[in-house]
């Protein structure tokens, strides 16, 4: 939709952040022509003013305070409204130009305010901003509500949609057209004056609730650390016990060891501590997050959430919130993603009993007497890959450093997108904490600027938990070229003061994930905002295919190198690496699709009949799920799904993705320069990341491959049978 929409999906997510990639604010540095004094009203708040300095202009990260914030947010609301108020009030007839680029062209100033308000609520987060997010949340969706159901703006998007018009505009204009008149459609538009307030009650009451659900997971995440002592570190890697030491110190434990509450922190120690006792409380203190029953406890707000989403998709007439959230996306209807789910589910399951075979066998060899239990899979796991492969997670990490993989992601942007990074000197551009690390992207042939790349990489308090991508500007040229401002941010441990820090081959991969996020933003050539609205079940699949880089032999050979001696990583090592890279592909795809099948059965079965506390453990029983293993995002914190729409139903869109991605990368593996050919390379940026969404996906997927995408490969990618 149009750059106020491409508001109503920053503050959709800011308002709980939940996800892997993040909003974006489609920030730009123009008023709008066609109110050109409204600016004028704008105060000397920083938050609205227009970027300034340096590349085009940067957000003025070091000038933010949360004093600001409140006023910034009301008086960018007040100005969108002007400028929409102008749009659906101008007495010309309605056409592209005065109405669908006008809409383009409005809400940047509301935009900049976004930007900052996802930096406090997600990497600066503090008791302060949740009190301004718990009060403005509500607001802002009755602002977003007053857009959607503006009748005269609806009423003019509807004649330029239906209007000769169309017929003489560019491919890129008609999809904007369509999105926008699409996502009014879709969002209240065409309901009477009752169904009108109704909705947007529904939305007001919605935004508190996933305001409420990010804060309780948060609180849970800040409050639960695991304290141990010397002698509870056997098994443990040194950079893990130096880093859990340093994480200990920075929260007043001194000569203690801080197991935070995060993945990152609690995925190692499971994978290595001797002791199982702790291992289960680190597990327990885990996967309870949200469901504590406690204030924090989050179970009630879930059944709030689906009452709610149930009974405002039931005003648009459809049958359940599923039909409507994938009605626009690649898989149309929850069947087909549900029929995707279980091609998948039979073969993901039988692995997992053959994995706990292979564990309990080692566990009875050593005398354990124990069956093996969720806090144990991922040790056992661990002694098997040894055993099977000699493959030892713990010295791959020796191999893993963050600044050298940060290298190589440089290194393959450079061989397929024709990217340069450098880095920016400190203190020439603005940051909002010392760890973040700005790069200049310029274009390797002709040195002309393409953007900025902002690194937040480590985890600290008050910083979401996971990892994501964002951006503080898009690429956008129907107002004159605006460069590109893309963040990728992390929550790894840091390493010890002097030490490099060095990471498991899961975050690095990781890691290349959410860089093929920041190079999709880089790499866009798009005329309009809305050309970035993201298709959900497709917009993670550029992201996944670039993981596949991480094991090319370009980039092993180079930037794998031992983090004392400098040593290639090697080449034994690396084949171990490759034969085992179905290994443990039965917990990792099972944990990961149990979550999308619940969230699927969420939302198209009637919330009236669930309980929270028991649906979740009443449906994967008769999924079969093997009991040795629990969804990756337990209900109770499913943020992705519960703290915003932008994954409501459509978690799966991971799984859908990957089809994708198995699918393209054969494409790479069977070219003759494999995956650094240059023809297949060039297809892939110019109809997979170029065209961000100013094209069908399906019809982008096709002109890359020739041909739709085949779930066989997916199939062939995990090491599972091929159904026939």
């Amino acid at each position: 939709m149009g750059k106020f929409t491409s508001s109503l999906t920053a503050a959709a997510v800011l308002l709980a952040l939940a996800g892997c990639s993040g909003p974006q604010s489609d920030t730009a540095s123009e008023s709008t022509p066609a109110t050109s004094t409204i600016n004028d009203t704008i105060s000397d708040n920083v938050l609205l003013a227009e970027y300034s300095g340096p590349y085009d202009g940067v957000p003025a990260f070091d000038k933010m305070q949360l004093a600001d914030l409140k006023p910034a947010l009301e008086q960018g609301m007040a100005l969108n409204l002007a400028e929409i108020e102008a749009i659906a009030n101008n007495p010309e007839p309605p056409t592209f130009e005065n109405t669908i680029v006008a809409m383009e062209a409005a809400g940047y100033a509301l935009g900049r305010v976004f930007t900052y308000y996802g930096i406090w609520s997600s990497n600066l987060s503090s008791p302060e901003f949740r009190e301004i997010q718990a009060e403005m949340s509500p607001k802002l969706s009755a602002f977003f509500s007053e857009i959607t159901q503006n009748e005269k703006l609806f009423a003019r998007v509807k004649a330029v949609y239906e209007s000769d018009e169309m017929a003489s505009l560019t491919e890129e204009e008609k999809r904007v057209t369509w999105l926008t008149y699409n996502g009014f459609a879709r969002n209240g538009a065409t309901l009477d004056e009752a169904g009108k307030a109704r909705y947007a009650e529904i939305n007001q009451q919605l935004a508190t609730l996933y305001t409420q659900f990010s804060n309780n997971v948060l609180a849970d995440e800040e409050n639960y650390v695991t304290y141990i002592t010397a002698d509870q570190l056997d098994g443990l890697p040194e950079s893990f016990v130096k880093a859990a030491a340093a994480a200990a110190s920075e929260r007043g434990e001194e000569g203690k060891y801080a197991i935070t509450n995060t993945r990152s922190s609690m995925d190692p120690f499971l994978t290595y501590s001797t002791n199982r006792e702790l291992r289960e409380t680190v597990w327990r203190t885990y996967y309870n997050r949200g469901d504590n029953g406690d204030e924090f406890d989050n179970n009630d707000i879930i059944k709030q959430i689906l009452t709610l989403r149930d009974e405002r998709v039931e005003l648009l007439g459809y049958e359940n919130y599923s039909q409507w959230r994938l009605e626009d996306r690649m898989a149309k209807t929850p069947e087909n993603a549900m029929d995707l789910m279980m091609k998948v589910w039979p073969a993901a399951i039988a692995r997992v009993d053959q994995e706990v075979a292979d564990m309990q066998a080692i566990a009875d060899a050593e005398g354990a007497d124990i069956a093996i239990a969720p806090w144990d899979y991922r040790f056992y796991a661990e002694k098997v890959r040894q055993a099977k492969y000699e493959l030892d997670s713990n010295e791959v990490k020796q191999y893993l450093q963050l600044d050298k993989l940060r290298d190589a992601m440089f290194y393959v942007a450079g061989r397929l997108f024709n990217f340069d990074f450098t880095p920016v000197a400190e203190g020439e551009v603005p940051v909002f904490h010392p760890d973040v690390k700005v790069w200049e992207v310029t274009d390797k042939s002709s040195g002309e600027h393409v953007g900025l790349w902002y690194l937040d990489p480590f985890a600290r308090k008050g910083k979401r938990s996971g990892a994501w991508a964002t951006t503080y500007r898009s690429y956008t040229t129907f107002k004159g070229k605006e460069t590109v401002l893309a963040s990728n941010n992390s929550n790894f441990v840091k390493g010890a003061e002097g030490e490099p820090t060095l990471i498991s081959w899961d975050d690095a991969e990781t890691y290349f994930h959410e860089f093929g996020h920041a190079l999709h933003f880089l790499s866009a050539k798009v005329k309009y905002p809305t050309s970035h609205s993201g298709v959900r079940d497709y917009t993670e699949f550029q992201s996944q295919l670039l993981e596949r880089w991480l094991t090319t032999d370009e980039v092993i050979d180079q930037f794998l190198v031992h983090y004392e001696s400098g040593e290639p990583i090697p080449d034994a090592l690396v084949a171990k690496i490759k034969q085992a890279a179905t290994f443990n592909e039965g917990f990792k795809t099972t944990e990961y699709m149990a979550s999308a099948i619940m969230d699927l059965l969420y939302h198209t079965t009637d919330p009236k009949t669930i309980d929270p506390d028991s649906f979740e453990r009443d449906q994967l029983t008769k999924l079969g799920m093997p009991e040795e293993i629990v969804m990756r995002h337990r209900s109770p914190h499913f943020g992705h799904v519960f703290s915003g729409e932008g994954y409501a139903s459509g978690y799966y869109g991971y799984m859908w993705a990957e089809v994708l991605t198995a699918d393209a990368a054969e494409a790479f593996a069977e070219a003759p320069g494999g995956f650094y050919d240059k023809e297949v390379g060039e297809r892939l940026v110019k109809y997979l990341f170029s065209i961000r969404n100013a094209m069908d996906p399906a019809e982008a997927y096709r002109k890359f491959r020739g041909r739709d995408a085949k779930v066989d490969a997916l199939m062939r990618d995990r090491g599972f049978p091929i159904p026939e």
